[in-house]
Parts: C-alpha cells; structure tokens; sequence
C-alpha cells in the first residue's frame, strides 16, 4: 500500500476514532452517572479521557509499520 494512502487513511481512523468515542462515552456519562457523585464523574472522565489512547497507539503503529519490500 503507499505511504500517502495509508496515511490518509490512518488518518480518517482517527479521526472516527475520536469522534465515535467520544459520543459513546458521552452517552453512557448521562444514561449511568446522572445520579453519582462527583469524584465518580471525575474517575469516569479521567479514565474514559485516557482510556481512547489505546486504539489510538495501535492505529499510529500500523501506520509506522515499513511497507513490504516488493520481490
């Protein structure tokens, strides 16, 4: 695959990424906390804020990955 490809499309990845996980984790934030203490909100935002991090770095490792050498 070329590079400029694969980083057009690493970069829509993340992007969605983003954006889906966000949603998700606002979503959940207000059909499950609305009733919990502050220091819940803060341990749930302060993992959630992080927790995305993960996909991410595999998403950024596929795009480090060297092309294969042609034969």
């Amino acid at each position: 695959m070329p590079v400029r490809l694969k980083k057009l499309i690493g970069m829509f990845l993340l992007v969605a990424l983003v954006i889906i996980y966000a949603l998700v984790a606002s979503i959940f934030a207000v059909a499950q906390l609305s009733e919990s203490g502050p220091w819940v909100h803060f341990l749930f935002f302060l993992l959630s804020g992080l927790l995305w991090v993960l996909p991410a770095m595999g998403i950024i490792k596929w795009l480090m990955l060297e092309p294969r050498a042609k034969r």
